[in-house]
């Protein structure tokens, strides 16, 4: 799980990245990355709450 929270921290700031630069200058590419970055983080969620689920079993 240590692993796990900093890969999905660094997904929100490029997230946010991406999106601020999207918005404001219409940068479609940055779009692009945001959209492939919102998937990541998805998956890293996903994981972290499954990872957390079991360390809470023990």
């Amino acid at each position: 799980m240590k692993n796990l929270v900093p890969k999905i921290n660094a997904e929100i700031e490029s997230l946010q990245e991406n999106v601020k630069l999207q918005l404001e200058k219409g940068n479609k590419a940055a779009g692009t990355r945001a959209r492939k970055s919102a998937l990541e983080l998805s998956k890293l969620l996903k994981e972290f709450r499954k990872v957390s689920v079991e360390a809470a079993k023990k």
